[in-house]
């Protein structure tokens, strides 16, 4: 098994216990009513349906994806909903719950220059399905959005949005799109239209998840199969912490380390780290003459293999027999990302060290870093009190009181009324 020693705790235990609350995702069918509720009192009318998408947490197989890797992310039961209605006409108009920004536009001169902000992530699913809706007699709709999952948490709340409008969008025009067709044209708006980078994780996890399963995601050929994943039924749990860490540099960050990924296969000679054989990992990493591009081979090669093991232990029994290994595979994916991917901050690794030392089976972060969430695996009946154990920490540190959620394995993106 490929790990990474885990360090010594950094925190404090016996700290004065800190309160905390577990915040729990609005109920859906309650949240889909409120939406269809909005919807009306902005537009004048009902809408014609509501659909909703997840956010998501990846559980294992961080920094990945864009190198043909292998991820396991779950959806979580905090969803972005979105109440909507076809229009005779080919405005599209867009608004939301949480902002006052409003979109109206002609949908049939779109262009990425043309939308900004997180409008541009609904207009850009329209955008993206374009040639299939070419013989549609009008692309008119009215959309209005209530996004509940967590922003700033790297919980992928851009996918969630993405995703939920392109099930309306399917609702609405009768696309006749499959759901791999929807995690694509969610890519598509968020790379090629919102200018934003993704390698697809967080877009297929908010489609195509199942309740009660991980998502085992092939990164290559966006190949999937559900993984049993039914904490709740062991005992166990998987605490979420938003750090509520102030992003910064994300973006350059995040191109700077898919730049050195693409570097170290190149050095390597094989199209992606994918390609790249666990087993002869000390010869290959001698090939790279760069220190810091060797790091970042060692992490993707690593955490690919990493997932391989994760998902092996889980076909072999179930959670609760496994979690002393999987926890360990966590701790390893996490000291990997902090040593040699370089995308923690102080306040996602005194979370998952705070965890560790107040009883998790493993923490790692989760998402992209540089700020976002940290996940541990817990007992259940121990959730409130690792999570009280991170907030001392915190409040020792000097850092801004975290947020904690209670993850649990969630259905993908449809229709909600």
């Amino acid at each position: 098994m490929i790990s990474a020693a885990s360090p010594a705790a950094a925190v404090r235990l016996g700290a004065d216990p800190v309160a905390v609350e577990l915040s729990a995702a609005p109920d859906r069918s309650e949240a889909a009513d409120r939406a269809a509720q909005q919807f009306t009192d902005s537009f004048g009318y009902e809408p014609d349906g509501v659909w909703s998408a997840p956010g998501r947490v990846n559980i294992i197989g961080e920094h990945v994806d864009y190198q043909d890797g292998l991820c396991l992310p779950m959806a979580i039961s905090h969803r972005c909903f979105a109440a909507a209605a076809r229009t005779p006409t080919d405005r599209l108009r867009v608004r939301s719950a949480q902002d006052e920004t409003v979109l109206d536009i002609d949908a049939r001169e779109l262009t990425p220059e043309a939308v900004t902000g997180w409008p541009a992530y609904v207009a850009g699913v329209l955008w993206a399905l374009r040639s299939r809706i070419s013989g549609a007699s009008t692309r008119g709709m009215d959309i209005m959005i209530d996004g509940q999952v967590p922003l700033g948490a790297g919980l992928s709340s851009s996918a969630a949005l993405e995703c939920a409008a392109a099930e309306a969008i399917e609702a609405l025009l009768s696309l006749g799109t499959e759901p791999l067709d929807r995690v694509r044209a969610a890519i598509t708006a968020e790379t090629d239209f919102a200018g934003a980078s993704t390698g697809g994780l967080d877009q297929s996890a908010s489609v195509l998840s199942r309740e009660g399963h991980a998502l085992y995601l092939d990164c290559r050929d966006f190949s999937t199969r559900a993984v049993p994943w039914d904490l709740a039924s062991q005992g166990l749990a998987l605490l979420i912490t938003d750090t509520r860490a102030e992003h910064s540099h994300v973006d350059g960050e995040y191109t700077a380390r898919r730049a050195d990924s693409e570097r170290a296969a190149q050095a390597l000679g094989v199209p992606t780290l994918r390609d790249a054989d666990p087993v002869q990992l000390d010869a290959l990493l001698a090939r790279i003459d760069d220190e810091v591009v060797r790091r970042r081979a060692h992490h993707v090669i690593t955490e690919i293999q990493r997932v391989r093991e994760f998902d092996a232990l889980l076909a072999a029994g179930t959670v609760r027999e496994h979690v002393a290994e999987l926890g360990a595979l966590l701790n390893a994916s996490h000291d990997s990302l902090r040593e040699d991917y370089e995308v923690t901050v102080p306040q996602l690794d005194v979370a998952v060290e705070a965890a560790r030392a107040a009883g998790a089976h493993g923490a790692r972060m989760t998402g992209g870093g540089f700020g976002g969430s940290t996940i541990a695996l817990v007992e259940a009946g121990q959730a409130e009190q690792v999570a009280s154990a991170i907030a001392a920490a915190f409040a020792e540190q000097g850092f801004d009181a975290p947020v904690f959620f209670l993850a649990l394995p969630s259905e993908g993106a449809g229709q909600d009324r």
